[in-house]
């Protein structure tokens, strides 16, 4: 029996599963090589983590390794039931707490390694932490994509630590009682765009699809859904899809600041 240790977090609607030790030693010593070998000779410890029985759908997990640079706190690499993800903003604060509980920091801000990047956190005194993620763009604006089941939907590529498919239109109502309705929807413009082989860069799979609608809350602007690799839906704010939506909404409005000046984009 092969044993780990693990804590479990909660962030805002999603679990952190972090993995403290048991892992075997690892040859490889950046966080995007440690992947690719997890991936091909230790795979059976991510699905013994996160999926049934130990586990569930919407259980994000994270490798709590030893860092490489000098001036990191650790080096994280984080999975879900489908496989290995770039980064993890809830994840993110999931591991800053599991941190804090472990003694290993205080407040401050600390510098994490992960294979999108590395990112920082800051952790307050009143248990509050902010990520600073890695520098998210926009790849493709405005892509039509023809699903098989929903008509034409209009969205943007963009990268946020992880791939997303941002769809503009068609715009929907966002909240629990039409989950499956979302479900399908997202599930149907992932597979479209493996059909239509759209991709983000260097053909890298888009694997994360983000839905909007008009807000509930007072003094917010929009309410989203993001479908993760897994099929399962996000239960927390998705920090890497919120930083693909704040590159979608910065490249809206250099766009428009463009247009109104009269220069055109070549």
């Amino acid at each position: 029996m092969h044993r780990l240790r693990v804590i479990d977090s909660h962030t805002g609607g999603e679990p952190t599963r972090v993995v403290l030790d048991g892992l075997p030693a690892l040859r490889a010593r950046g966080a995007s090589e440690r992947v690719q070998e997890l991936r091909a000779h230790h795979d059976e410890l991510r699905t013994g983590v996160v999926l049934e029985p130990r586990g569930s759908d919407v259980l994000v997990g994270a490798y709590l390794l030893p860092p490489q640079s000098a001036g990191a706190v650790a080096q994280v690499i984080f999975f879900n039931n489908a496989g290995y993800l770039g980064m993890c903003g809830h994840g993110t604060i999931g591991v800053a707490e599991t941190l804090a509980h472990l003694g290993r920091i205080g407040t401050g801000t600390y510098l994490l390694e992960t294979p999108a990047g590395d990112v920082r956190f800051e952790r307050g005194a009143n248990g509050e932490v902010s990520v600073d993620n890695v520098r998210s763009y926009v790849h493709a604006s405005d892509v039509l994509v023809r699903t098989e089941s929903h008509g034409e939907v209009v969205g943007d590529i963009a990268w946020g630590g992880n791939w997303f498919f941002l769809v503009r239109e068609p715009q929907l109502e966002v909240r629990y009682a039409k989950r499956f309705e979302l479900d399908a929807l997202a599930s149907d413009v992932r597979r479209s765009l493996r059909r239509a082989n759209l991709t983000g860069e260097n053909g890298a799979e888009i694997d994360h699809i983000e839905l909007f609608g008009p807000p509930e809350a007072e003094g917010a602007h929009s309410k989203s859904f993001v479908l993760c690799p897994g099929f399962a839906y996000d239960r927390s704010p998705c920090g890497t899809g919120t930083s693909a939506k704040l590159a979608c909404l910065a490249a809206d409005a250099e766009s428009s600041h463009r247009a109104s000046s009269g220069v055109r984009r070549a």
